[in-house]
């Protein structure tokens, strides 16, 4: 991604695209058509483990922000990396409608640690089978933060 660049986009609750700037049909490589109305996993890379995702799905669901470094798969098969930003949007009445997403390029240096920690997850998940996958990979991200003494919002804002 370039540096001033911003992908955003708005899911309803189930996950699917309601909104996509230019940004991201640009890397995408969908067209809006493509995109509005389709699950947002169609930009998900297979490199990325279920754990962050479920992580980037139960935050927000909390009415709380979430960051996290994610490796995006373009229409093509190729990939590029960001740093998303989910937000959930909440009416007057609290109710949680959907999620804002903005995604920006990655700080030096966060890629290649980042990129190390999901390999390490996806092994664990592969390793633990699909129904105890998820849960397997995020045991394994809280221990590196148990370890390096960080809060996941600290590790993921701290490159």
């Amino acid at each position: 991604m370039r540096e001033d660049d911003f992908i955003v986009s708005k899911t309803e609750l189930k996950g699917r695209i309601s909104y996509c700037n230019r940004i991201f049909v640009e890397f995408s490589g969908y067209t809006a058509a493509e995109l509005l109305g389709a699950q947002h996993n169609i930009a998900r890379h297979p490199d990325m483990p279920r754990g962050v995702f479920k992580v980037l799905w139960d935050t927000p669901e909390q009415r709380r922000e979430c960051f996290a470094y994610a490796k995006n798969m373009a229409k093509d098969g190729s990939f590029y990396w960001v740093l998303a930003n989910i937000t959930p949007n909440i009416d007057a009445q609290g109710q949680v409608l959907g999620y804002f997403s903005v995604r920006r390029k990655p700080a030096p240096g966060a890629v290649s640690a980042v990129s190390d920690l999901c390999r390490r997850m996806r092994e664990e998940e592969c390793g633990a089978g699909p129904k105890q996958a998820c849960a397997a990979s995020i045991a394994l991200l809280g221990e590196v933060l148990h370890r390096q003494q960080v809060s996941y919002d600290e590790f993921m804002l701290s490159f």
